[in-house]
């Protein structure tokens, strides 16, 4: 569902431009309401969410899909956590529809999927490491690198329940915006991926944006 946002960038507390192969990592209250902007368009933005208070508490694609009944999330759709709390809703979305179900890029599937020389290649999963290498005292490690949104990636399901990736449906100026429901932690990797179309094979930079209550 296309929804556009009441919010005016002069008042944003917080704009951060992120290069794409680069991670985002920021803290943001609950009633805050943080919106990624796809700045020149078909840009991947793979995102982790996690409760400020108890990182063992997260972002869960199942509890999700479950409780909406969908796959995909647009404006409307609250995000859960995996102790079924909701965590952040989508308050505006000019992009219409964001993946739950492909996962993150790693050097791993980068192999299975394309070629075994694709394997030196940046991924996603390399960023979030970094950023909790980089980031010791929030108690995350690579077992909290679990289920991820995709904002802006096309992930179709075909006839036969399969995923496919396909060329992106966003455009530059198309943004999603959430607001938290609770203090939560965003780490967003922008996707470095060059083998499949989620970036129309040219990664390019996002904005981030946070507004107070």
């Amino acid at each position: 569902m296309i929804l556009e946002s009441s919010l005016q960038t002069e008042n944003a507390l917080v704009r951060d431009i992120v290069d794409a192969g680069d991670y985002y990592l920021k803290t943001i209250s609950e009633g805050q309401t943080v919106r990624i902007l796809d700045l020149e368009g078909n840009q991947a933005a793979d995102t982790l969410f996690f409760s400020a208070l108890d990182v063992s508490e997260r972002y869960s694609a199942i509890d999700t899909i479950r409780e909406q009944g969908n796959v995909y999330l647009t404006a409307g759709s609250i995000l859960m956590t995996n102790d079924c709390n909701p965590m952040l809703e989508i308050v505006a979305d000019t992009c219409g529809r964001h993946d739950t179900l492909g996962g993150a890029c790693a050097t791993e599937s980068n192999t299975v999927r394309y070629a075994l020389e694709k394997k030196c290649m940046h991924a996603c999963r390399d960023s979030w490491l970094l950023a909790i290498a980089e980031n010791e005292a929030l108690g995350l490690d690579k077992a909290d690198i679990t289920h991820n949104i995709n904002f802006f990636m096309n992930v179709p399901i075909t006839s036969e329940g399969k995923l496919s990736f396909a060329d992106g449906i966003s455009g530059a100026g198309k943004y999603v915006e959430l607001t938290a429901l609770m203090d939560t932690i965003i780490l967003i990797s922008n996707c470095p991926q060059l083998n499949n179309p989620c970036n129309a094979y040219n990664p390019t930079p996002i904005e981030v944006l946070i507004w107070d209550a």
